[in-house]
């Protein structure tokens, strides 16, 4: 029979590896410069916005985990410019593993931009997300984020920090790891117009950030 890997909740993550939580936005500079952004919308984009807020605020209380992603998350991606290039591409539902400090982890990645060739991630070190539906979410997303990190940390090995944003239903944070130290911000919640905005402000911002800071 094969072992059962083991799942980390964020509490066993900070004292199994020797994590540092920080909250707030300004508490971490990486995340300070990452998050203090605006952006714009062209008139295509407005509209698709429109629609896709609307549809949040009706009925996000009582979508289950796919009908998030498909439904809000996607549309909310597209809006952010987060389309595939010759340089990295889009993965969903990934699995990714490593052995980190003689513990050997593994979790799925609901989203991550990462190099990678014929559909198959190289470096997953750029972006992960975790979806959690608002009624019944399953597991410790935060905790299988920072599993998501520590793997890319370690497999990149390259002392880049990890960027990320943990998602449960309406509410949304943003999630940076350098080293052994991580950062969430503030929460956004995207039943909030303005929430929202800054939070396809952020994501805009990373795309700027992964072109000229983590690629190599």
């Amino acid at each position: 029979m094969a072992k059962k890997i083991k799942s980390y909740t964020e509490g066993e993550m900070i004292k199994t590896f020797g994590l540092t939580r920080l909250f707030g936005n300004k508490a971490h500079p990486i995340m300070e410069r990452w998050t203090e952004t605006s952006t714009i919308l062209d008139d295509l984009d407005q509209r698709l916005f429109d629609r896709v807020y609307r549809n949040a605020t009706e009925n996000i209380i009582g979508w289950q985990e796919e009908e998030l992603k498909m439904q809000f998350i996607a549309p909310v991606l597209i809006i952010a410019n987060l389309e595939n290039t010759k340089t990295y591409s889009n993965f969903y539902e990934r699995v990714v593993e490593d052995t980190v400090d003689g513990y050997f982890l593994k979790t799925k990645t609901d989203y991550m931009i990462a190099k990678g060739t014929f559909g198959i991630p190289d470096l997953p070190y750029f972006h992960f997300q975790e979806y959690k539906p608002h009624r019944n979410p399953s597991g410790d997303s935060m905790g299988q984020l920072l599993e998501a990190f520590l793997i890319a940390q370690q497999k990149n090995n390259n002392g880049k920090p990890l960027y990320g944003c943990e998602v449960v239903g309406a509410i949304w944070r943003f999630v940076i790891l350098k080293d052994r130290t991580y950062c969430v911000s503030k929460t956004y919640d995207c039943t909030e117009r303005d929430d929202l905005l800054h939070i396809i402000a952020v994501l805009r911002h990373f795309k700027h950030i992964l072109e000229t800071e983590l690629l190599d």
